[in-house]
């Protein structure tokens, strides 16, 4: 009852004590001294409504004009939007102020002409809130109530406040030009730090971690015009501004806020609406009624001749144009368009950090933050830490891993999370008769010669893996890669089939590139139209070809003609031997937050053995931004009876891995989809009732781990199998943070996973080593994953269902995870959606998404 009463989830069932103990810094800062004082929320009003930016500066202002007395002698603190806390009540419980912003107050990024300087600030009490109640919360004796996540809220906002008042905010973290560095194309990324108060067992404490995003590069908009453009200098363009020029730069800067340097009396803000057509020295204008241009214009009213009048101008408003040559970017304006491939890169770079310079960067940030002497946790009578908390965190043993018994090494267990195929034969090799080769290019770009060389050395390796090739000389056809996509490769699967008289079961497509649209071109006509799995290969990789390229591509090839490359022994995983059980892994893949037309889409996969090595998908199309999954039970059913049409039984037990939710959709989303999967199990069978385990899985979160010298991998990461269920884990519901992989590179980003039901009363233990023993089996790479893998391929199946639209077209820029969204038509609503084609039914009972 006491469980019930605290939280509707699943309270902890105990502690883990499996695993080596060792000691670990996290990125979180004890919050020392919370009183159990009364917080007063004011909700508040601006008029006319403004940028939070904005918002801040009239909030910071009214504060400077009133006195303390006014304010009850407290100093309250702002969201920027709606609500102000304070430590001590306010001398009122209903107020209004008029606050006039000085000219020089108005920030970076506002046009002061058409933003009123004149405010109206209505503040009106909305809350006390004790947090004695929080306290009790925290120790695990009181359920989450509208208060306590108010006093969280009041504690976020409270650290907040200082850093958003001095620096470039966005969301929960802060931003400093300092130490940027330049990326490609006219843009810089910025350092920055993210916080949050998260509350844990017993305390608060605040999560601090780095931060990047992209900012415009502020100052002469004619340099930035040449690295838009990737010229070497302004001289570039004295032959003439083309016009795919202009439309490259006036897409790339148009809303962006400059200043005129021309004038030093003008302090006024513009916005680039769009650039003229013609050059200064031909855009032309009625002055005092007789025609002129701008150069003109220029030269003769401020004595000032124009150094590059063969520039277009910038249009800010009705017959406003100003040279480029006297504008300059303003500081601090954010780059919101998707970065391209080589930004991407350079981005990642930048921000790809090892942990030891991971853990000074966040100390730099408590260095920059001061918790110690700020004036609004001083007022409120907070202390925070200095040092980052150490916690005890677990490395679980690693499970035995199982490959065919004819292997020279059967059976292995893998250290440091990463092995390779040497002395290993899959698992259960299928058996390839009809296949055929399509080399997206000439013979010029790869000859002949060269195809064949590649595929007698991948056919060899996929031999020695355990595979059986039967037709080891493959048809080999020439394409366009801009042509007839689509009438390519139902020529290939003509030939295919022709060739050895028999349906073909695979395509290897040779691309001449890494861009996306020739590869989600082959993959919406494979999966939709000819309905076989086709293996892409970069032509790059076929000229002189390794064996462990080879190996990797096998391994893929393998599970997508039904195979099966590893497993674990029953005796390691008696979950899933002991009785008929199946793992789901479900996800929702959104559009990009600015694209108003295209849908989400859902996917859903379900083991299909009890190896858990196998597993079936299905995919859906439903209303953008939606983060329930709309048609739960149908996909369920769908899986359920593939289930028992495979094995011959019904499961009698469910683990259900959910990608993708964030903590406040939690109830909703427990509430909602728990119920679907339970319709769906009464729909097949009105006494079916199966016990279900529904665990959220988020990697979209800012907890980082610090190991010790000593208990380390190469790279400075905790080892893989660091499993932490203490000291910065929910106060008493039932989660744990696993980082499970080796990373390659940066600091690894362990993954959280969250208990909402269990009806198969898992310990702690058993659900932390069973998961981690999951990560072993991810089926295209011999490495572990971060990801429990039936919801890595949920994802990896909802990124493949945005290549499944007749009406999409991709750009080079876009990559293959965040690049548009596709799925079954036969659950689609508007236009949008039923452009999206259905994979093929007998695609969907192997592992096509490989």
């Amino acid at each position: 009852m006491a469980s019930l009463q605290v939280t509707e989830f699943v309270r902890r069932p105990d502690v883990g004590t499996m695993g080596r103990p060792v000691t670990i810094r996290a990125n979180f800062f004890e919050i020392t001294r919370l009183p159990n004082l009364n917080v007063h929320h004011y909700d508040v009003t601006i008029t006319p409504d403004v940028p939070p930016l904005l918002n801040r500066r009239i909030f910071q202002q009214m504060i400077h004009v009133h006195s303390e007395a006014d304010l009850g002698g407290s100093k309250p603190v702002f969201d920027g939007r709606k609500s102000i806390f304070a430590s001590r009540a306010l001398p009122f419980e209903s107020r209004s102020f008029d606050i006039t912003l000085p000219e020089d107050e108005i920030p970076p990024g506002v046009v002061p002409r058409r933003q009123p300087r004149v405010f109206r600030v209505k503040m009106k009490k909305a809350a006390e809130i004790n947090l004695e109640e929080l306290h009790r919360y925290l120790l695990g004796q009181a359920a989450l109530s509208n208060n306590i996540l108010t006093a969280i809220m009041a504690l976020d906002v409270l650290i907040r406040h200082q850093p958003a008042m001095l620096y470039s905010s966005v969301g929960r973290s802060f931003f400093t030009p300092d130490g940027a560095r330049a990326l490609y194309g006219g843009i810089e990324v910025w350092n920055g730090f993210y916080q949050t108060a998260r509350p844990t067992i017993g305390k608060m404490m605040i999560n601090l971690d780095v931060a990047a995003t992209t900012y415009w590069q502020s100052g002469s908009l004619l340099e930035l015009v040449v690295k838009i453009l990737d010229r070497r200098n302004i001289d570039d363009f004295r032959r003439g501004f083309m016009d795919r020029d202009r439309f490259k730069v006036e897409k790339a800067v148009r809303g962006l806020l400059i200043k005129v340097t021309h004038r030093s009396t003008v302090r006024r803000n513009f916005k680039i609406k769009r650039l003229t057509t013609t050059p200064a020295n031909q855009t032309t204008f009625l002055k005092d009624d007789i025609k002129t241009d701008v150069a003109t214009y220029f030269h003769e009213t401020y004595g000032r001749p124009l150094q590059y009048p063969f520039m277009p101008c910038v249009v800010t408003g009705k017959d406003v144009y100003l040279p480029m040559e006297i504008c300059s970017v303003i500081e601090g304006q954010r780059h919101m368009k998707k970065l391209n491939e080589k930004q991407t890169a350079d981005m990642i770079k930048f921000t790809c950090q090892p942990p030891h310079v991971r853990a000074n960067k966040i100390r730099d940030g408590l260095n920059i933050l001061q918790y110690q002497d700020n004036p609004f946790l001083k007022d409120f009578g907070i202390q925070v830490a200095k040092e980052m908390v150490s916690i005890r965190a677990r490395v679980l043993p690693p499970p035995e891993i199982s490959y065919h018994r004819t292997s020279r090494q059967p059976k292995f267990v893998p250290q440091n999370g990463a092995w390779n195929l040497r002395d290993k034969r899959v698992a259960s090799g299928a058996t390839l008769g009809s296949w055929g080769v399509v080399v997206f290019g000439d013979e010029m770009q790869l000859p002949r010669g060269f195809v064949e060389s590649f595929m007698r050395e991948l056919i060899i390796t996929c031999v020695d893996t355990g595979m059986e090739i039967i037709n080891k000389e493959p048809p080999i056809l020439y394409a366009s890669p801009v042509g007839d996509i689509e009438g390519s490769l139902k020529m290939a699967w003509v030939r295919t089939g022709n060739a050895v008289k028999s349906q073909p079961q695979l395509l290897v497509c040779i691309l001449p590139n890494t861009g996306v649209p020739l590869y989600a071109e082959i993959k919406r006509v494979s999966d939709t139209v000819i309905g076989i799995p086709t293996q892409c290969v970069q032509m790059i990789h076929t000229r002189s070809p390794k064996k462990q390229y080879c190996a990797n591509v096998c391994l893929k090839m393998n599970v997508k003609l039904g195979g099966m490359n590893s497993f674990l022994p029953g005796p390691q995983t008696p979950f899933l031997t002991q009785r008929p059980t199946i793992l789901f892994g479900a996800d929702v893949s959104h559009p990009a937050p600015t694209d108003k037309n295209r849908p989400s889409i859902a996917s859903l996969v379900g083991s299909m053995d009890a190896m858990a090595a196998r597993y079936s998908a299905t995919v859906r199309v439903q209303t953008a931004r939606t983060e329930n999954i709309a048609d739960l039970g149908g996909m369920v059913v769908e899986l359920l009876k593939t289930f028992y049409q495979t094995c011959g039984q019904k499961p009698e037990r469910i683990l259900f891995y959910r990608d993708g939710v964030s903590e406040g959709q939690f109830a909703e989303i427990l509430r909602s989809e728990v119920a679907s999967i339970r319709a769906a199990c009464t729909m097949l069978d009105a006494n079916y009732r199966p016990t279900i385990t529904f665990v959220v899985v988020q990697k979209r979160h800012h907890a980082r781990f610090f190991p010790r010298q000593g208990e380390s991998d190469r790279i400075g990461n905790c080892l893989p199998g660091t499993v932490v269920d203490q000291g910065i884990v929910h106060p008493f519901e039932f989660d744990f943070y696993l980082q499970s992989h080796a990373g390659l590179q940066g600091t690894s980003r362990p993954t959280h996973y969250h208990v909402l039901y269990d009806e198969n009363r898992f310990t702690a233990d058993h659900l932390q080593d069973f998961t981690y023993k999951l990560c072993h089996l991810y089926a295209r790479c011999t490495r572990t994953v971060s990801l429990v893998p039936p919801a890595y391929y949920a994802h990896l199946v909802a990124s493949r269902a945005r290549f499944h639209s007749k009406n999409e077209r991709f750009s080079d820029t876009e990559s293959a995870e965040t690049s548009r969204s596709g799925g079954d038509s036969m659950y689609g609503g508007g236009a949008e959606e039923s452009s999206y084609l259905a994979v093929k039914p007998e695609l969907l009972r192997v592992m096509y998404f490989m």
